[in-house]
């Protein structure tokens, strides 16, 4: 107990302002995508990653990856987009333990359709609420903190 480094005001003043804007606005993020086009927030962050690879497909454990999602729970998410018919499964022709998860036409355009909403309410709530300087901060700040927890 001794030895722990604890937070002084202006960390704690950080590490609250952390905690509650990122709850409150993935809150934001996820009630409004489901209002507008009836996904959540992780499902919409699917649709956007597979648009944005070749082909418009991805193995599910790249998926996963890139998520920051355990296997699992992609799993239960790509289900639900499935029964959704907005992406599709196939399996990896190389590797039988393999499969990709594919961007269907119909969840191409529900992701067009997400997408302005999302975009708009992204920069309501944070992007433009932050000077220049700011949103530098930000980005180098919680890049720096991602690229050492992926390295853990």
């Amino acid at each position: 107990m001794g030895d722990t480094r604890w937070l002084n005001d202006d960390e704690m003043r950080a590490w609250r302002g952390f905690l509650a804007a990122s709850a409150l606005l993935n809150r934001r993020l996820d009630q409004q995508l489901k209002d507008d086009s009836g996904l959540s927030h992780p499902q919409y962050e699917i649709l956007v990653r597979l648009s944005a690879a070749p082909d418009h497909e991805l193995r599910m454990t790249e998926l996963a990856d890139g998520l920051i999602n355990s296997k699992s729970g992609l799993t239960y998410q790509v289900t639900q987009l499935e029964k959704a018919g907005l992406v599709r499964r196939r399996s990896c022709p190389s590797d039988v333990r393999g499969v990709f998860a594919v961007l269907t036409d119909l969840g191409r355009e529900r992701l067009e359709q997400a997408a302005p909403g999302h975009v708009t309410e992204v920069r309501r709530h944070l992007i433009d609420v932050l000077t220049p300087e700011q949103l530098d901060a930000l980005a180098d700040g919680l890049g720096e903190v991602s690229r050492r927890l992926r390295r853990i």
